[in-house]
């Protein structure tokens, strides 16, 4: 990345930050533009570069109002991807190309023991990131920025494991969704440890299209455990590929933004992001 790239990108970076914790006080073009530098022209160009949008139509996608009314276009199902052909590809991104495999019990019994994992640092528009593979996939992503700390959290899940720092196929394909070079996307393949209600829960998560959100009672109804909204809640918070999996799709039926394991101003933000891809 060049030195302009990295410039723009913590420019981009800073007024998202700006707009989703000021979005209240509605900010026009040229207050957010003035926040970061630049001039009201030259900031709304390279916003819409980046986001497919104006700072305006953003900063729209991201209030509560938005998140109520995307839960009103529910129809019977969120996750009956049949009725969202009116919108583009991208829509379905996750439904299509993300694969889950679980890991057996030999795999991860006496932390992980067993397995060889690569690991590697990146930066996107929502943080840094740490994304972790086995031989078989993708097995954890995570934002952090302090990079020890995220690997010690890495390690914290394969205890007995063999780690390289290393970047390889598997983290490739699955960080291009992050630089939106979907057009030769290839399956990404996640190898995931968790119980079977667990995967259960994150493979229905990948049913929600972008732009589209879910309640954790729907989710619950989606498993077939009506009842189980707070198991439910439990199995989301222990996700352990941010993104991909996307657990920042599930709000509270009131519309409120809820909880989210790295943050929720965060989980706002890629509401935000996604709603201004396939709505602008």
């Amino acid at each position: 990345m060049s030195a302009q790239n990295i410039l723009d990108y913590q420019r981009i970076a800073k007024a998202i930050d700006y707009i989703q914790n000021h979005f209240q006080l509605q900010p026009n073009l040229d207050e957010v533009a003035g926040f970061v530098g630049l001039s009201p022209a030259h900031f709304q160009k390279m916003f819409t570069d980046w986001a497919g949008t104006s700072p305006k139509k953003f900063l729209q996608f991201i209030s509560l109002n938005h998140a109520k009314n995307l839960l009103k276009e529910e129809k019977i199902s969120l996750f009956d991807t049949t009725l969202e052909t009116g919108l583009s590809s991208t829509s379905r991104l996750h439904d299509l190309f993300v694969k889950i495999e679980g890991m057996s019990p030999a795999e991860y019994k006496n932390g992980g023991k067993s397995l060889k994992i690569n690991y590697s640092f990146s930066e996107s528009l929502f943080g840094n990131l740490i994304s972790a593979s086995t031989d078989k996939g993708v097995c954890y992503i995570a934002f952090e920025n302090d990079q020890l700390k995220a690997f010690l959290d890495l390690k914290l899940r394969f205890p007995n494991a063999d780690f390289s720092e290393k970047e390889d196929d598997f983290q490739r394909n699955a960080l291009s969704i992050f630089n939106e070079d979907w057009g030769n996307l290839e399956t990404i393949k996640l190898h995931l440890k968790g119980t079977d209600f667990q995967l259960k829960v994150w493979e229905s998560l990948l049913k929600i299209p972008m732009g589209k959100l879910s309640t954790y009672g729907n989710l619950a109804q989606e498993v077939g455990s009506p009842k189980a909204s707070r198991a439910v809640g439990t199995a989301i918070g222990s996700n352990p590929v941010a993104f991909l999996i996307p657990c920042h799709r599930v709000i509270q039926s009131s519309g409120k933004i809820g909880g989210y394991i790295w943050g929720s101003d965060r989980k706002q933000l890629m509401i935000g992001w996604e709603s201004a891809k396939i709505y602008s």
